[in-house]
């Protein structure tokens, strides 16, 4: 039973730990700098631990395998705040990081608005098994409005994945509906879910979580301490 409770609250307080971004942070203040690494732990890996894959030729990732630093990006397609991410702040992590090879984007499926984003996570990743994962995402991102959950019916996933031209639709259509589609939608959610992820967007820089859209410099600032860290 003392091994059941200390388990428990190692989990309370990682919950916590994401929820609040950390020790002295104020969710209130999105150009908050990120939280220093607690006193005793990893200069390397934040609380939450290193849950990067890292697995060459992944088409749900951007930039190289081995970078010093990788972000995990838990998203919803039907997630305004996840669509203001994508539209103004993914594109300068990519030119100021990615392109060098000092960070890596994994995304995560975390469909948490109903069976319309399960069923366009799926679509996402039928997308990606034909090597256009994140030109789909983007043009449903930016398609997404400012403040409302988009509707999101099937023919109008078809139809984005019609305008980016994915090349075998009718591959794309039975890919949407596979088994294997659907469980490795299943195990990202699951991935969040035992981290203890609330809401999207939320983010796992190197194990330290950072919550929301917030503006680019409060990403850089939790970037740079990792690069800072991992040199």
């Amino acid at each position: 039973m003392a091994i059941v409770a200390v388990l428990v609250v190692v989990a309370v307080a990682l919950i916590g730990y994401l929820v609040t971004g950390g020790p002295g942070s104020d969710p209130a203040e999105d150009t908050e700098a990120a939280p220093a690494a607690p006193s005793g732990a990893s200069a390397e890996v934040g609380p939450l631990g290193d849950i990067a894959r890292r697995q060459e030729g992944d088409p749900l990732a951007l930039g190289r395998a081995d970078a010093p630093v990788v972000m995990t990006i838990f998203s919803d397609y039907r997630c305004p705040f996840c669509a203001k991410f994508s539209r103004e702040t993914e594109q300068q992590l990519i030119d100021e990081y990615v392109d060098d090879g000092r960070l890596r984007l994994e995304w995560r499926d975390y469909p948490i608005f109903g069976p319309e984003s399960t069923v366009a996570a799926h679509a996402g990743r039928a997308a990606a098994l034909q090597g256009m994962f994140w030109e789909y995402n983007r043009a449903l991102y930016a398609d997404t409005p400012e403040r409302a959950k988009p509707d999101l019916p099937e023919d109008k996933l078809i139809a984005y994945a019609e305008q980016i031209g994915v090349p075998d639709m009718a591959r794309f259509r039975a890919d949407m509906d596979s088994p294997e589609v659907a469980g490795a939608v299943d195990r990202d959610l699951d991935e969040g879910s035992a981290l203890g992820v609330p809401s999207t967007p939320s983010f796992v820089v190197n194990g330290y979580p950072i919550m929301g859209a917030q503006p680019v410099e409060r990403f850089r600032a939790q970037i740079d301490r990792a690069l800072a860290a991992a040199s």
